[in-house]
């Protein structure tokens, strides 16, 4: 689970009538506001010791570059909606200084925060087209006001270098499971660190060029590199490398021999991954196609017909590859293949939709054959065990990762991997991204063994290191950082008390209890009372009458003076409803409280 760290940070203002002072007296640190200081810094706001999130700050003479804006994984117990995503209150505060936004690739978590983000500082987006038209779409689609080549600038995703003064990024291409991945090369006079992004070396990869070894063999070599700041989410899998060749070959046998259609659940950006499931269907014998949505209405989301129509229109996918389903349903069932959105479990995806009987046009049956092409994401286990149990309940066939071998080839580099790396990129520093704690350890461990790295950094957000050639890096400021929830039109922070309450009603239950009394704190009548979790709402109930009578002695016992404050009634009520509801269902049941008063 991702646990928000909250941290704290010297003041972030200067007064007017100090600007003068010595830098301690105005809370600044040093590399705030030094021109003269020749040192690189770089932290995260998001997507260290945690998978998700991602959003990192490079800082030189007082200007800050952006890399990546991406969505988070919700903790189970927040109790809350599906959007979370970095903090960037402190950033806000410096917003005149941000050169830019630079974006590695297109996955949510990624890019996916900046619907939410870039509003609040207007700042040019680099990146490939395919995330371009990514945001392209869906900041059309939420209305957000912006300027193409403007506002989002792409570059070629061959490789290009972008000048963002004080900064110098160069990019270069990477395999991973969408698009036009690419590594960073960020340079300043303080010298030059390379940003990996997600990668992983899939040299297999049906529609693109495998990874640019000659410039990452380039950078590697540097001894002027800096660091090396590097994705760590798979750095403990011991196995090499699943290919999508591999996969397509396993997608082939299984479509074979199966006896009706055959549905493929993966992720709906994962354009390689639908050309193999087109090339495995066409060689047995089958039609492959997309589940449509069910409603053909615009929506404010960029989803899997979208994505196809982006492979086909940047050349990764053919026109006639990939049909929709509407268009091969009167095909024989046996000549059906069906790629569809659901592998997470998601509410509202097409294979859980289809699971609860919820899609009009299109119905599970007992000789289809669903194919799970999709490790499970870290907090999504419960949901994805409902679609193997309600699918098993169905008679249906399914293979997964857990019992089919090649089924999905990961879009993140495992140890044989990372030890290829490490024995190409030799940096000063090593910081680890984008892992739990573990992997980061392990990565950080092979890129001193077998990369030469002299110094390890595993940091929390929020903890700025320092950077300098030659130099033993150090943490100069730890800034306090956490997360956003967007609920509908609401943001949230993580702690805030709403999710507080929520967790506590959901644990505990709740007792509601309105008291008529009069001005002076006497009561006038019976206080209602009825609860959400503790016990039956009705006239009747012995535990209900009984906390009636506990309140009502409780008040009788206040004295005068006592029950003019409410403050006093209140825990009055409290502490009588616990006496009741501890005796009847255990001493550590602890009710959230709320009382209302009428005044009679």
């Amino acid at each position: 689970m991702v646990k928000v760290k909250e941290k704290k940070t010297m003041p972030d203002t200067i007064a007017p009538d100090v600007t003068d002072a010595p830098e301690h007296v105005r809370g600044l640190n040093k590399h705030e506001n030094d021109k003269n200081d020749e040192k690189l810094y770089f932290m995260a706001l998001g997507g260290l010791e945690h998978v998700g999130q991602n959003m990192y700050v490079y800082k030189y003479k007082g200007k800050y570059l952006v890399v990546d804006c991406g969505m988070g994984f919700l903790e189970e117990e927040i109790g809350a909606g599906d959007v979370q995503y970095c903090d960037t209150t402190w950033l806000e505060k410096r917003k005149k200084d941000v050169v830019g936004f630079v974006l590695t690739h297109g996955h949510e978590d990624h890019i996916g925060a900046l619907k939410y983000v870039w509003p609040k500082f207007r700042k040019p987006i680099y990146c490939t087209r395919f995330p371009g038209e990514i945001l392209a779409q869906t900041f059309r689609g939420v209305e957000i006001d912006f300027t193409p080549g403007k506002d989002i600038v792409i570059f070629d995703h061959h490789g290009a270098t972008l000048k963002l003064d004080p900064f110098e990024v160069e990019t270069f291409h990477v395999s991973h499971s969408v698009p036009e991945a690419q590594m960073l090369i960020i340079k300043t006079p303080a010298g030059k660190v390379l940003h990996t992004g997600d990668w992983t070396f899939n040299d297999d990869n049906p529609i693109e060029e495998p990874t640019d070894y000659a410039r990452l063999r380039e950078i590697g070599s540097d001894p002027k590199l800096l660091a090396c700041m590097c994705d760590s989410t798979s750095a403990s899998r011991q196995e090499a490398q699943t290919t999508e060749i591999q996969v397509r070959d396993t997608l082939t046998e299984i479509m074979k021999n199966a006896p009706g259609r055959v549905l493929v659940t993966g992720y709906s950006r994962s354009i390689a991954r639908m050309k193999m499931f087109a090339e495995a269907a066409r060689a047995a014998g089958r039609v492959a196609a997309i589940k449509e949505r069910s409603n053909p209405n615009p929506v404010p989301y960029v989803g899997l017909p979208e994505f196809r129509e982006m492979g086909m229109e940047f050349g990764y996918l053919g026109r006639d590859e990939v049909y929709l389903h509407s268009d091969i349903k009167d095909l024989p069932a046996e000549k059906q293949a069906i790629f569809l959105t659901g592998s997470q479990g998601e509410q509202y995806a097409m294979l859980t939709r289809l699971c609860r009987g919820h899609v009009k046009e299109m119905k599970l049956q007992p000789t289809d054959t669903v194919l799970f092409s999709a490790i499970v994401i870290p907090g999504r286990e419960q949901d994805v065990s409902y679609l193997y149990n309600k699918l098993a309940r169905m008679g249906i066939k399914t293979h997964t990762i857990f019992d089919t071998d090649h089924l999905h080839a990961s879009g993140h580099a495992g140890r044989p991997e990372f030890e290829r790396f490490y024995d190409i990129v030799h940096p000063q520093v090593s910081v680890p991204m984008h892992g739990d704690y573990i992997n980061e350890m392990l990565n950080g461990k092979m890129a001193m063994e077998r990369g030469g790295a002299k110094h390890m950094m595993v940091v929390h957000n929020g903890e700025m290191i320092a950077l300098a050639d030659g130099e033993a890096p150090y943490i100069t400021e730890t800034i306090e950082t956490g997360f956003v929830v967007m609920e509908g039109e609401t943001e949230r922070s993580t702690d805030d008390p709403v999710y507080k309450t929520r967790k506590k009603i959901a644990t505990n239950g709740a007792i509601f209890v309105t008291l008529p009394v009069d001005k002076r704190g006497f009561l006038k009548g019976t206080p209602e009372v009825s609860s959400a979790g503790i016990f039956e709402t009705d006239d009747t109930g012995f535990m209900k009458r009984q906390i009636q009578i506990e309140i009502a002695k409780a008040i009788d016992g206040l004295t005068k003076t006592e029950r003019k404050d409410k403050a006093n009634l209140i825990r009055a009520v409290q502490s009588a409803s616990n006496r009741v509801v501890r005796a009847s269902l255990g001493a550590d049941k602890k009710p959230q409280y709320s009382v209302h008063f009428v005044q009679k």
